[in-house]
């Protein structure tokens, strides 16, 4: 239990670390979207405001999409991170699931893992 509570506490600052890179890369796209674009965005006939929430949920997504694409290395540790998490989190019963899924987390990061050795270039790099 101490070393799955340790564990643990690694990958949430590990996440915690990809979440910030990640919305830094998002800033910086936003950033090089905002200087390609300089005339203002005009509202397109019959919007109402109800369109709005839904732009602004697929805006994200494709920021965050353009972003993870342009920066493979931190869309390969974020999903590795994010598939160690499982086991801690079941070991701990904080979030109990099967051993399926338990068992595909682990082959995603060990796979994931591969990569980062197989090609180093691959291995997350923070400023």
């Amino acid at each position: 239990m101490w070393a799955a509570r340790h564990y643990c506490c690694s990958l949430l600052l590990s996440l915690a670390r990809d979440l910030y890179e990640i919305s830094l890369q998002m800033e910086q796209a936003t950033r090089d979207g905002a200087e390609r674009e300089k005339s203002p965005p005009q509202d397109p006939p019959g919007y109402s405001v109800a369109d709005e929430e839904t732009e602004w949920l697929q805006s994200f997504l494709l920021l965050l999409f353009r972003s993870l694409r342009k920066h493979p290395p931190l869309l390969l540790d974020t999903v590795k991170n994010f598939c160690d998490i499982l086991n801690p989190l079941d070991q701990l019963g904080i979030c109990k699931s099967n051993p399926g899924i338990i068992g595909l987390g682990g082959l995603v990061s060990s796979l994931a893992g591969i990569i980062i050795v197989a090609y180093p270039h691959m291995k997350l790099k923070t400023q």
